[in-house]
């Protein structure tokens, strides 16, 4: 019976236009073009609206890609799915962790039970004033069930880490709102970050059923108790639509990679990310015949200003935004758990996993 065969290659970059690693495991014939569904990427801006390191990153490599494909470099972002993530704070590394999937006749001899899959969709383009309200959650829900039928994955348990691309306000796109005689959830494109996070978020949660349908616009932001365990949202200004990719283990996957997931309770929750290694085989005891690939998670400076007990002060911080402070922060703890800071970790965790945690998820390379 065919199935798909996920790869996954994580590439360090000198800056955010760097293409040259990829492009040597292009060359090389260990990364097929035609295969590649999906890259994400952590690029050293500061995370912020006008954190033009993302774009640049994507416009870099949707030319270096374009050759490849056959593509005007602008259509290839209708093929394969980007979301960089600014900011790399602290010991965090840039790079980019490269999915491809292709087709093939049959699981090798040796390969059982569920591994790696990936399914890409996104929504219809959203207006202004539908970003970080409840159109925004039940498009991005659709999309996500699209994404997880796209991977092969019928049972939201085998769902393990959401990867969502989502819109942000700028003042012409609120301008335009205005123009029609509508009104947006904000008036500042900072705030519009954390709404349009915040919704998509929880459009993943409706998808998968952790939370019941029908949230309301004034939910958003408010109602913390409503939350995916496995969302992870990044926002930029380089689009008006959601894409979203989902990543989780399926039987109908022929790939030599595993994920899981485990949720963290706080900035400092080591025990949460030792659980999601240990879920892929890679805690205390690693098993031999595995690798880690890459760690993706979701960080924020808790909003009650402390954490277990003790007064925090990054959301008090005039020089320096809290969600830099954050990834800062989680990714120092997860690049000592790692052994490496090429780790992924996005800061605004709006309904992403309990108020001042989010999720966390491991790639493990098996051997057979």
């Amino acid at each position: 019976m065919p199935a798909t065969s996920v790869g996954v290659f994580k590439i360090a970059t000198s800056g955010p236009g760097d293409v040259s690693g990829l492009m040597s495991l292009i060359s090389s014939g260990t990364i097929d073009p035609k295969s590649i569904l999906a890259i994400l990427g952590k690029t050293e801006g500061n995370g912020g609206v006008n954190d033009f390191t993302r774009e640049y990153a994507v416009a870099a490599l949707c030319t270096a890609l374009a050759p490849h494909l056959n593509l005007p470099p602008h259509d290839v972002e209708q093929r394969i799915a980007f979301v960089m993530s600014g900011g790399t704070e602290g010991v965090l590394s840039p790079h980019v962790t490269v999915f491809t999937r292709r087709t093939v006749e049959a699981r090798p001899d040796g390969r059982s039970g569920k591994r790696l899959s990936i399914g890409m969709a996104q929504t219809r383009d959203l207006l202004p004033e539908e970003l970080g309200r409840a159109t925004q959650i039940t498009e991005t829900a659709t999309a996500v069930k699209a994404a997880m039928a796209d991977a092969g994955i019928s049972d939201p348990a085998d769902v393990h880490f959401v990867q969502i691309k989502c819109p942000l306000l700028t003042s012409d796109r609120i301008a335009a709102a205005a123009a029609r005689g509508s009104k947006t959830t904000t008036t500042s494109a900072y705030a519009s970050m954390a709404y349009s996070l915040g919704a998509s978020a929880l459009g993943v949660a409706v998808a998968l059923g952790e939370i019941a349908p029908g949230i309301r616009d004034e939910d958003v932001l408010r109602r913390y108790d409503l939350f995916s365990k496995v969302a992870s949202t990044s926002s930029g200004i380089e689009l008006m639509h959601n894409v979203v990719i989902v990543l989780g283990n399926s039987t109908s996957s022929a790939s030599e990679f595993e994920i899981g997931h485990a949720v963290m309770k706080d900035a400092i929750d080591a025990a949460a990310v030792m659980a999601a290694l240990n879920s892929v085989g890679l805690g205390t005891t690693p098993q031999s015949s595995r690798e880690l690939v890459n760690v993706f998670a979701k960080a924020e400076a808790s909003p009650d200003g402390s954490v277990r007990g003790f007064r925090h002060t990054m959301l008090e911080d005039t020089d320096i935004s809290a969600t830099r402070h954050a990834r800062a922060a989680v990714g120092g703890l997860l690049a000592g758990l790692a052994g490496n800071g090429a780790v992924y970790v996005s800061g605004g965790a709006e309904h992403q996993g309990p108020a001042g945690g989010g999720p966390v998820a491991a790639i493990a390379r098996l051997s057979s």
